[in-house]
């Protein structure tokens, strides 16, 4: 506490001092360009990784970076989305998972949960459906690997499930939103996002679209159509006809869904 304290002063007689005009201007209100949906996990700060200046992004944070479907309970998240995207008028957002994720590994053994943290397990059973897909299409993968896939897994569920919000269908059907799915590697310090032209999370860097969205958001927009797939990358690039490899360092390694799996689990992705 005494830590905290000192920096209280600090932040006081220096940031604040250094900065008094962008204050009063935030006094007046706020107009984030993003909504930033992470974990909780204190090796996580959105304004650090992205760079983002005080007041541009606008976070939701808990355990496992969960979005609860429209209607599945009257909790905070919902209301801090419809109220970032009806009242602030933003026009991005960002899902963001990371490495080594706690929730993730207790997801993982939820039933284990269920006595020791009765409310961890009922929290996390809003990641139910990253759990059942896992268990039913990655069943030859372990530790590690299988948690990094079910991380990634992760963060597309919960895209899905904010698509189940009235303000998030409208806003995408008429074009004036657009959704990232990123995962931030704590040892390298390095995001990567889903990009579903390539079927993969890659480096951002690699789809900088400037023209589109500012240079902190780079990868491709889940928008309400397109399709999402995955694509078998462990020991070389992604080749298909019309499709440049990419180096192998880039993608996340995920396998083959069959048509049928990606309909079931993705339904609604391809539709507005």
């Amino acid at each position: 506490m005494k830590k905290l304290i000192k920096g209280l002063r600090e932040f006081k007689s220096s940031y604040f001092s250094a900065n008094e005009e962008l204050f009063e201007q935030l006094s007046h209100g706020q107009k984030p360009r993003v909504l930033f949906i992470t974990c909780s996990d204190s090796r996580i700060d959105p304004n650090l990784i992205t760079q983002a200046g005080l007041g541009e992004l606008f976070v939701i944070r808990n355990a496992g970076n969960i979005i609860p479907p429209f209607g599945a309970t009257n909790g905070g998240e919902g209301a801090t989305i419809e109220y970032a995207i009806q009242a602030l008028d933003i026009q991005q957002i960002i899902v963001c998972g990371h490495s080594h994720c706690g929730a993730m590994k207790g997801l993982m053994k939820l039933d284990s949960l269920r006595v020791e943290m009765p409310l961890v397990h009922d929290w996390l059973k809003y990641a139910e459906a990253t759990r059942r897909l896992v268990k039913d299409n990655y069943s030859h993968y372990e530790g590690e690997e299988l948690l990094e896939i079910i991380i990634a897994e992760n963060v597309l569920t919960q895209i899905e499930n904010l698509r189940t919000y009235p303000v998030i269908r409208s806003k995408l059907h008429q074009g004036q939103l657009s959704i990232y799915a990123w995962i931030y590697q704590i040892e390298t310090g390095e995001i990567l996002a889903y990009d579903p032209q390539k079927h993969a999370y890659v480096l951002p860097q690699n789809q900088l679209l400037s023209s589109e969205i500012d240079e902190t958001l780079l990868s491709p927009p889940l928008n309400s159509n397109v399709e999402i797939h995955f694509t078998k990358t462990q020991q070389r690039p992604f080749q298909s006809s019309g499709e440049l490899p990419i180096p192998t360092h880039e993608w996340f390694p995920m396998t083959v869904l069959s048509p049928e799996q990606m309909e079931r689990i993705y339904r609604g992705s391809a539709t507005k």
